[in-house]
């Protein structure tokens, strides 16, 4: 996996058990209930920042938990919340969940962030249970586990103008040249690993973002090489700037490599539009009628062809001066991301619980009720008794009754064995 993905899990704090405690006195020796609930556990949230660029980071850790909340304490007090882990991640981060392949965010601005892994509730201590009939309860609930699940990050750098073509043609070089970014330069395939992001001045006030891709080679959208996840990343670049090698320093032909990486854009249809400005690198090794005879044969088939050298910097502020002006005349940049509308069905509404056989007993299913059973730490009779009366609330007691059911007989709900206490 690249650096412009990760694939990691996270996991929400523990919420905090609630406690059983009673405040005596002289004059109140049986003592008063006073258990304070457990805190919540904390959150992961992962947040969009210009501090990181790649996901290199992840390929260390992979496995992220929150603080589980800490337990209720005397004197109703409650645990205290466990802290949210906030992850950092690049601006420009599409989350997906790992398993239905849903997006869950589009971290697409500074700071923009979205809760991943929600921590648990913090379980109620017995002073929550008191009531009118119910003096002294010796009742609490266990705290809920955390959100856990497991995501897979992309990266899609956001760039004004995005530097696109073949291995070697010379985008590091050219983005070294026109900002204060030194990308790693060499004579070799896929110098550049992961993208790099540079400020362009065109000015004293004027100013846009371009980003060194990493080369693509034919055939890169069906995976090969390294083009088809940087492709992406140029998805979110307002212009794309095609550059090629007049110098045929690899021994190719620039107006077959052009051609050749329009098919490669030509199969992503956020790219097949994309307005583009072409360029031809290297004229430092060429005779000035080599490259009028280059600029006449790309005219020919409609492209008009800038001659630059990033080596010397011929060229180099005309064509800083195109591409600022070319962003001009751009329609303003639209939010990089639809709003997601919820559609509402009226659909039947599922019964709150059923019953019917688990290992050879009766068993009950349902959210709340298994919710109820699994929270109630039932270690002791009030809160066994405290839950047959919800479970008569809820009317799951009359239903085990028609079923058939009789006091203490075995009764599976959640994963316990309860005997029948209705």
């Amino acid at each position: 996996m690249g650096f412009d993905e990760a694939v990691i899990h996270v996991a929400g704090g523990k919420g905090g058990d609630g406690l059983i405690s009673f405040a005596r006195t002289r004059h109140n020796p049986r003592g008063s209930p006073d258990g304070g609930r457990g805190g919540d556990g904390g959150n992961v949230i992962l947040r969009a920042s210009r501090s990181v660029n790649t996901f290199a980071h992840f390929h260390e850790q992979v496995h992220f938990r929150a603080e589980d909340g800490g337990p209720g304490g005397p004197h109703n007090r409650q645990g205290k919340r466990g802290e949210d882990l906030v992850i950092p991640v690049p601006v420009g981060t599409t989350v997906r969940d790992l398993h239905t392949g849903e997006i869950l965010a589009d971290l697409v601005a500074e700071g923009q962030e979205v809760v991943v892994a929600r921590g648990g509730q913090g379980g109620r201590g017995n002073k929550a249970f008191t009531t009118s009939t119910r003096r002294a309860p010796r009742i609490r609930e266990f705290g809920e586990p955390g959100e856990s699940r497991w995501l897979r990050l992309e990266l899609r750098l956001l760039a004004d103008v995005g530097i696109i073509g073949f291995p070697n043609v010379g985008k590091s070089s050219l983005l070294s040249r026109v900002s204060d970014k030194k990308p790693k330069v060499a004579a070799y395939p896929f110098t550049t690993l992961a993208p790099n992001l540079g400020v362009v001045r065109v000015d004293e006030f004027s100013s846009f973002v371009m980003a060194d891709l990493p080369g693509l080679i034919e055939g890169a959208h069906e995976g090969r090489g390294l083009g088809d996840k940087f492709l992406r990343h140029a998805t979110r670049a307002r212009l794309l700037l095609h550059l090629l090698d007049l110098a045929r320093v690899e021994g190719r032909d620039p107006l077959s490599d052009y051609f050749a990486i329009r098919k490669e854009l030509e199969a992503w249809p956020e790219l097949r539009e994309k307005p583009e400005v072409v360029a031809g690198n290297k004229i430092d090794l060429l005779t000035p009628q080599q490259v009028e005879k280059e600029v006449e044969r790309f005219a020919r088939e409609g492209i008009v062809l800038h001659p630059i050298s990033a080596h010397t910097g011929q060229g180099v502020r005309e064509l800083v001066r195109i591409l600022w002006q070319k962003l001009q005349e751009l329609p303003p940049e639209r939010a990089l991301t639809r709003p997601r509308y919820r559609v509402w069905r009226l659909t039947p509404e599922p019964p709150p619980f059923e019953v019917g056989e688990e290992e050879g007993m009766v068993a009950v299913r349902g959210p709340a009720v298994e919710r109820l059973v699994r929270r109630l730490d039932l270690s002791t009779p009030d809160a066994r008794q405290y839950l047959w009366e919800e479970l008569e609330r809820m009317g799951v007691v009359k239903a085990l009754r028609k079923r058939g059911v009789v006091a203490g007989q075995a009764v599976r709900i959640g994963g316990k064995t309860l005997a029948f206490g209705g």
